[in-house]
């Protein structure tokens, strides 16, 4: 038996199950018909395989552009890992690879839901609660977007002793699955899912409404149409004069439209839906391998939120108004 070319996968994989059966070299080689010192030599490097120079550190490829990358997590912050190696001009990266580069110098957090607040935001907060305080909020209709529970990178000791920055609803973008819900007195109207990868401009929320909401406000009577209030925030396509317009068309126009304070959302007791609804999807530590399995698991438990909750929520309202004005127009936690 002459020596032969180097062994294939296949025979380096029997290789290694013989010697598990407790097979010697020299069998093994008479059984592949190979040269015992092939074998030997394979078997050899195996069990003395060269370890890593650097010792899991990080390759010189990243070293080079480190500099780029960490200027890049903390300009853009709570951003996935390819928008801040794309920023860095280091597109192309596997994830497996960008993680573990920013596992080095970031951290991933949640973004938080609170904006910066100031004195001028304080009062209109408290015009606004003075206006609203004698509503009858059973007969409001609070709507909004979920855009699904993203996370991003924020750079190690960039962000000590300040809370987590805020990511504003229409730079959220990306991530997770984008729905559309309400709740009013103890109904919850929705779940309604907007479609996939397109911008919701004012037209698109038209067309959204249209679809979703307009048949389920005509199944209610003319007593009900006359009453309710309806709520939705500030957003560029909410605020849009054909968004108004085409909501006049139903009637729902001047007082019938609560006007909502611009970024405030821990006011809105939607928001507090989200939480519960997060909690019961991801508890025990639930994952989703695709954005369709989760907005099945989405819909499952939405359909589990009981009449009680959603009255707990609306009812809340009251409370959340006299808090607002007891802390002068400063945040609410309920």
């Amino acid at each position: 038996m002459g020596k032969k070319k180097d062994l294939s996968a296949a025979e380096k994989s029997e290789i290694v199950q013989c010697l598990g059966r407790g097979m010697k070299t020299l069998d093994i080689s008479r059984k592949l018909k190979r040269d015992h010192r092939t074998i030997k030599r394979f078997v050899a490097d195996s069990e003395h395989r060269r370890v890593c120079a650097d010792k899991g550190t990080l390759r010189k490829i990243f070293a080079r552009s480190m500099h780029r990358i960490k200027r890049a997590a903390a300009k853009i912050p709570l951003h996935s890992s390819k928008q801040i190696f794309e920023a860095a001009g280091a597109s192309g990266v596997p994830r497996t690879s960008r993680c573990r580069v920013l596992q080095s110098l970031a951290t991933v957090h949640k973004p938080s839901i609170r904006p910066p607040i100031t004195n001028a935001l304080k009062q209109k907060q408290l015009h606004w609660a003075e206006k609203y305080m004698k509503t009858n909020f059973q007969i409001v209709l609070f709507t909004d977007e979920c855009h699904g529970w993203s996370s991003g990178w924020l750079v190690d000791g960039w962000w000590d002793g300040h809370p987590v920055p805020t990511r504003l609803r229409h730079q959220q973008g990306g991530g997770g699955v984008m729905f559309w819900a309400g709740i009013m007195e103890t109904e919850l109207v929705g779940p309604f899912r907007a479609p996939e990868g397109v911008k919701m401009t004012s037209a698109k929320y038209v067309e959204f409404m249209t679809d979703h909401f307009l048949p389920w406000y005509r199944r209610k009577n003319y007593a009900f149409h006359n009453k309710i209030i309806f709520m939705h925030d500030n957003a560029p396509s909410h605020a849009a004069k054909n968004t108004s317009a085409s909501m006049a068309v139903i009637g729902i126009k001047g007082e019938k439209v609560m006007v909502w304070l611009p970024s405030f959302p821990d006011l809105n007791p939607i928001e507090n839906l989200w939480s519960i609804l997060k909690q019961k999807i991801y508890e025990g530590g639930s994952k989703f391998t695709s954005k369709q399995q989760l907005w099945e698991a989405i819909l499952t438990f939405c359909k589990q939120i009981q009449a009680e909750t959603v009255q707990k929520l609306t009812s809340s309202m009251d409370a959340r108004l006299v808090k607002l004005l007891s802390n002068k127009g400063s945040y609410v936690t309920m």
